[in-house]
């Protein structure tokens, strides 16, 4: 398999955990999101969208949209799961799951940011935009798990949703987010940075990080 990323994409960042969770290997292909490297031609050849990551498997299909990467991975390796047994508890932590990839990533994300900058838009408002979307969705989220005992999102082991989770946090930081008020959300994320799967995923640690 090959994975095509960028080192501080969310999106990107959510598949290194799952790969690393499955015990998985993928060659990885980087693409400098801030030089326009997603958008060369033969990378639109394969990702129409210009966006990562893309997953290349080893039959030649070219999968797209981290969420759904995730879930063909865990239909190709069940063990150990991405998502609970129960009928209910799987659309729960899908419905977490995206309210992050779905909600608040795509609209903070670096082509948002930079259709606005693009606008005219003042560098403190696009920042300022930023945080409030991010904080919002986090309260949200915070909220998604008031009856859920962890020390994870969902129950005592990670999955899908501490994978969405984790990168989330990581940007909010990056953009200053209040992240106060949000204990359920900040338990699951050091739980999960305790584990080798999520820490050898993190940005700093790959080989485009800058």
């Amino acid at each position: 398999m090959r994975l095509h990323g960028y080192f501080r994409s969310s999106a990107a960042w959510r598949v290194r955990i799952a790969l690393n969770l499955k015990g998985l290997q993928a060659e990885p292909v980087f693409h400098h999101l801030r030089h326009g490297g997603q958008h060369a031609p033969a990378y639109r050849a394969l990702n129409p969208q210009a966006l990562v990551p893309a997953l290349e498997t080893e039959q030649g299909a070219v999968l797209t949209q981290s969420l759904a990467i995730c879930e063909w991975l865990e239909e190709g390796w069940p063990d150990p799961p991405l998502l609970p047994r129960g009928r209910d508890e799987r659309a729960a932590v899908r419905a977490f799951a995206q309210a992050i990839a779905c909600d608040i990533h795509p609209v903070q994300n670096l082509k948002v940011l930079a259709r606005l900058r693009g606008m005219g838009v003042a560098e403190a408002d696009v920042t300022g935009w930023a945080r409030w979307i991010i904080r919002e969705g986090l309260e949200a989220c915070e909220a998604l798990l008031a009856r859920q005992s962890g020390p994870f999102c969902f129950g005592t082991a990670p999955g899908l949703a501490d994978l969405c989770l984790v990168p989330q946090l990581a940007n909010a930081r990056r953009f200053g987010c209040d992240l106060s008020g949000l204990p359920r959300l900040l338990a699951a994320e050091a739980a999960s940075a305790t584990l080798p799967a999520f820490l050898a995923a993190v940005p700093e640690r790959q080989p485009d990080a800058e």
